[in-house]
């Protein structure tokens, strides 16, 4: 089993930047970023293998959002930078600990946090 703790969201203006943190209890090998806003469905953001080999990314984040992991720490990092309002969800941290092909989809992830809110206003 494996717990994991988001932290870092908050309310940010359009331009602004955050850095989300996931913290998890245990090793993992692929870990994940996907995010859910009011009425739609959860989205894939960014995933990234255990030593950030292979690193995907939806495309309207690329160029403004950067995935990475501390393994020494067990801990995922999302630097979001120039932030839209569209950016507005809830952002989840996942992870899974057998190896995966598909970084982007939810059924490759086994283990998921409770959320954090990201705002940004306009």
């Amino acid at each position: 089993q494996v717990q994991l703790v988001e932290s870092g969201g908050g309310l940010v203006q359009a331009g602004g930047s955050l850095r989300l943190s996931c913290a998890a209890s245990t090793r993992t090998y692929a870990m994940g970023w996907f995010r859910q806003a009011p009425g739609k469905e959860r989205e894939f953001v960014a995933g990234t293998s255990w030593n950030g080999g292979r690193t995907s990314y939806l495309n309207s984040v690329k160029g403004r959002f950067t995935i990475s992991r501390d393994n020494a720490k067990n801990t995922l990092y999302l630097q979001m930078n120039s932030l839209k309002p569209e950016d507005t969800a809830v952002y989840y941290c996942a992870a899974v600990t057998k190896v995966v092909v598909l970084l982007s989809i939810l059924s490759s992830y086994d283990y998921w946090g409770q959320g954090t809110q990201v705002t940004v206003s306009s």
